[in-house]
Formats: structure tokens, sequence, C-alpha cells
């Protein structure tokens, strides 16, 4: 199975990875702990698929389809919480953070 085609970009890398990212945000403007990050990534992956079996007639338990996904979102989230998490020390603690 091919995971570039047109449904699992769109659904995967553009909706759902912006949700991923958004958690990514949220989660460290929070202060929460990175861990979080792999719960929610995979309940993002787990609604993925199913919009993507209820819409596009995708496998809805296919394991490489999640591990994928799973994979993509938790990077994407993990990426968004390690930038919005560097910003807001650079801000809270400036003279750390001086160049």
């Amino acid at each position: 199975m091919s995971f570039l085609t047109p449904s699992f970009l769109v659904m995967t890398v553009l909706l759902f990875g912006g949700a991923a990212a958004m958690t990514g945000q949220a989660l460290a403007r929070n202060w929460r702990p990175q861990w979080q990050l792999i719960l929610y990534s995979l309940l993002l992956a787990a609604g993925d698929r199913f919009l993507l079996y209820a819409l596009f007639q995708a496998d809805l338990l296919s394991v490489g389809g999640y591990a994928v996904a799973a994979a993509f979102l938790a990077a994407t989230a993990f990426l968004a919480y390690r930038r919005t998490r560097a910003r807001r020390l650079r801000a809270q603690y400036p003279w750390l953070y001086q160049r």
C-alpha cells in the first residue's frame, strides 16, 4: 500500500498534521510533560484512520497505516512542542538565552 495517496496526504498531512501541531503548541504553552504528546498522537492517528475508512474506504485496521500516521503525527507534535517551549523559555528568561 502506498502512503502517498491524495487522501492520505490531505487527511493525515494537512488536516491531522495541523491538529498535531496545535496539540504540541497547546501542551508546551501549558507546561505539560512531553510524554503526553505520545498519547495525543495515538488518539489523533486513530481518528485519522477512522476518517480515512469512513470517507475514502481505506482499511480501518491497517497496522502499517496506523503506525505511519502515528509516527508522522508524533513527530509533528514534538517539533511544534519544542519550538513553542523554546520560544516561551526565551521570552520568560531572556538573560539565560542571549546570543
